[in-house]
């Protein structure tokens, strides 16, 4: 039987893992381990939810299974499909035998393909199953979840119900694109990843980047605490202040300027609306990028 850790333990292997988790998100973990239940992270983007099932996997010594969710996914995609250049392959083979088949020698395991909800119930290892972005997919994709969040099983209609070998760690994550259904929330815990405080950020770029001298991270993380204040189209996440973060350590950088941050824009914004109005306002943010942290 596989150890179940402390919420001490989680937060530091999770650290050692390069991942700086509060005491909050540790205990929902280990909630979530303890009760066997679904974790839905909610969170804007890029502030670390699905890395969190990455270092999970990682951390428990599981294999990670994948679900990158998209407008359109449907049962086939996720669950399994059938290869039917195979089945037709084998009606027309045992046709000019001469020989009879029922539908079950062509609808069995030597023509199914497994996606990744099928294949995290059925692995005889233990895994970690993400589904990753849920909010991206249809609303219909949802109650094809219920059954494996409530249960650890999928009907399949041509083989039946097949319930998992061994119970995946089942993480969730959404951008909160739209509202998720009640239905697939009662099944989960649920934890917000919020933007971290100034003085966690600077923990995570150290820990991310132990090169960074001290002054840079406290100058970044001020940055960010201030750009984060700001209507933007899509304000930057942990992710940009970790790219930022490298590439000012690339460039051997120990401290900040307008024209650095002209230079290096595109490390924190993604779209030209955002940029135009970040260099409108880059001396302003300077200026205010205070952490309140110094001495």
């Amino acid at each position: 039987m596989e150890k179940l850790l402390s919420t001490e333990q989680i937060k530091r292997a999770m650290k050692e893992d390069s991942y700086v988790c509060d005491n909050q998100l540790a205990f929902v973990i280990y909630l979530s381990l303890a009760m066997e239940k679904p974790l839905l992270l909610e969170g804007e983007p890029g502030v670390g939810k699905t890395e969190v099932a990455k270092v999970l996997s990682n951390i428990l010594d599981r294999k990670l299974i994948r679900l990158q969710c998209y407008e359109g996914l449907d049962a086939t995609s996720t669950i399994c499909e059938w290869n039917y250049a195979k089945q037709l392959l084998k009606i027309k083979t045992t046709d000019v035998c001469g020989q009879s088949y029922q539908l079950d020698d062509i609808f069995s395991e030597e023509f199914l393909i497994p996606r990744p909800l099928l294949m995290a119930l059925r692995s005889k290892e233990k895994v970690v199953l993400l589904i990753d972005e849920i909010d991206r997919a249809d609303e219909e994709f949802e109650a094809f979840l219920l059954e494996i969040l409530s249960d650890f099983q999928i009907t399949i209609p041509e083989m039946g119900t097949i319930k998992a070998v061994n119970k995946p760690v089942v993480i969730i994550t959404s951008n909160q694109v739209r509202e998720l259904h009640d239905a697939l929330k009662r099944r989960c815990l649920y934890h917000y990843i919020d933007y971290p405080s100034p003085e966690r950020e600077i923990e995570i770029i150290k820990t991310k980047n132990p090169a960074i001298n001290d002054h840079l991270a406290k100058k970044i993380s001020g940055i960010m605490a201030k750009l984060r204040n700001q209507e933007f189209y899509k304000r930057p996440g942990v992710a940009e202040t970790l790219d930022w973060s490298q590439a000012l350590t690339i460039l051997e950088k120990e401290d900040i300027d307008e024209e650095l941050m002209d230079l290096t824009c595109g490390c924190l914004f993604k779209f030209k609306e955002d940029v135009r109005r970040f260099k409108d306002m880059k001396t302003e943010v300077l200026m205010g990028s205070g952490t309140g942290l110094e001495g």
